[in-house]
């Protein structure tokens, strides 16, 4: 709805990329924390060449960033454009208040008749884009082994990530002498999302 809203399009029936917050423990939030930033669920729809990239996925943001303090119930739209730049859009976005009055005016928006442009302009006016290539979509990455603390672990990790080009920009290594185990957190310079299910698909096996 935001990308229509954003670009005068139709809703896209097209899939784009898609990953909750059901991975993401405790350790992962302290872990940010330690690097000064904070983990924040975003969507993010962009024109990329004239086709439409959208995705729904955790990324690690500045402290210092607006959207890093956006928290509690409440919502952020970002809106990027040229020539008037940068401007935000704030409010409640979930309990008992906001969600009855979206409800409401939702309600009775359609008892006066006012559904033949929930879009703002007419469905025939609406454009359809083409999606982007995700294979192409360039991001960087966090990952988070827990493995044994033993010799030549991390080269081995280092080596499968460099057969796909992927480079280390971050890297921090904290031993649990206890367990005999450790935690290795990686953050990557930005790679292709192809590059990137390439290397992931080697560390599930």
């Amino acid at each position: 709805m935001l990308s229509s809203l954003a670009f005068n399009s139709k809703i896209s029936k097209h899939k784009c990329l898609m990953e909750g917050i059901e991975k993401i423990d405790l350790k992962d939030i302290k872990i940010a924390n330690q690097l000064d930033l904070r983990i924040k669920l975003l969507g993010i729809s962009e024109l990329k060449n004239g086709h439409l990239f959208e995705t729904v996925h955790p990324c690690l943001v500045s402290k210092n960033s607006y959207i890093g303090n956006v928290t509690g119930v409440m919502n952020a739209v970002i809106l990027e454009g040229k020539p008037v730049g940068e401007s935000i859009l704030q409010g409640e976005g979930a309990g008992p208040g906001p969600t009855s009055s979206a409800l409401l005016s939702d309600l009775l928006s359609i008892l006066r008749g006012n559904i033949k442009k929930p879009l703002g302009v007419s469905v025939n006016k609406l454009k359809s884009l083409k999606p982007y290539n995700v294979n192409n979509y360039v991001n960087s990455l966090y990952l988070r082994f827990e493995v044994k603390d033993k010799p030549g672990v991390l080269s081995q990790i280092t080596n499968r990530l460099a057969k796909y080009k992927i480079s280390v920009k971050r890297l921090i290594q904290t031993p649990n002498k206890k367990d005999n185990k450790a935690t290795i957190v990686i953050i990557t310079h930005k790679t292709s999302e192809l590059n990137c299910n390439n290397c992931l698909s080697i560390f599930k096996k």
